[in-house]
């Protein structure tokens, strides 16, 4: 069976992909600190309104942050606390690598400039 079609691995690619976008990991490393509302991730980011809050969506239906409600405004925070364990193992790979993810030909840094595509 061709490792594309394993049906096993679906998941594992979704969760990798919603990390994938440098706003959305952003957002994560930040509410990983402690909850936050929109107002403060586009203030402490400096991303638009509508991009913090198209990706929160993006991040609540991927089941890895929800929000409390608390008058008027929305809290977030991440709903597993097995992501911390999951982006300190990520920190700790990069810094074993050294430069090579950021020099991957398809992944890396000079890929993201040139390519325009967001995920």
């Amino acid at each position: 069976m061709a490792i594309g079609c394993t049906p096993s691995l679906a998941p594992a690619v979704a969760l990798f992909r919603s990390l994938g976008d440098p706003a959305r990991l952003a957002i994560l490393r930040r509410i990983a600190s402690g909850e936050a509302r929109v107002v403060d991730l586009t203030g402490e980011l400096g991303l638009a309104q509508s991009t913090v809050s198209k990706h929160l969506a993006c991040l609540r239906d991927c089941g890895l942050i929800d929000y409390r409600v608390e008058g008027r405004q929305s809290f977030y925070a991440l709903t597993r606390p097995e992501l911390l364990d999951l982006l300190r193992s990520a920190e700790q790979v990069l810094a074993a690598t050294g430069e090579a993810v950021a020099l991957c030909p398809i992944y890396g840094t000079s890929a993201d400039s040139t390519s325009g595509v967001n995920a």
